[in-house]
């Protein structure tokens, strides 16, 4: 529900800029952890394809929060554009808390 006292623009700004630095924040992250260490349950292959789709994803972001920024917060982003982020994130946290529950096991 909108609060009829908060104009569309001062909306956007409020919850979307956040969630895009969010996202810019925790891709940054994944793609770190992606490029500084051998992920044992992955084959390279497929942690070379998870570091592609979270730098493409990154670049998506950092375009998406351009044209925000340009248009003064006046345009939103669809949530077809949101959802695969989410969900790309999630899949990044899954492979960390895999490799992280497994280099504690080998302690």
């Amino acid at each position: 529900m909108r609060d009829s006292n908060v104009p569309g623009s001062e909306l956007l700004k409020t919850v979307l800029q956040p969630l895009l630095e969010d996202f810019q924040y925790w891709f940054d992250r994944s793609r770190n952890f992606l490029e500084t260490e051998q992920i044992s349950f992955m084959s390279s292959q497929e942690q070379s394809d998870l570091l592609r789709r979270v730098t493409q994803a990154q670049a998506e972001v950092n375009t998406a929060k351009m044209l925000f920024h340009a248009t003064e917060g006046k345009v939103g982003i669809e949530m077809g554009t949101l959802m695969p982020w989410h969900k790309l994130l999630n899949e990044c946290r899954n492979v960390a808390m895999r490799f992280r529950s497994q280099a504690h096991g080998q302690q």
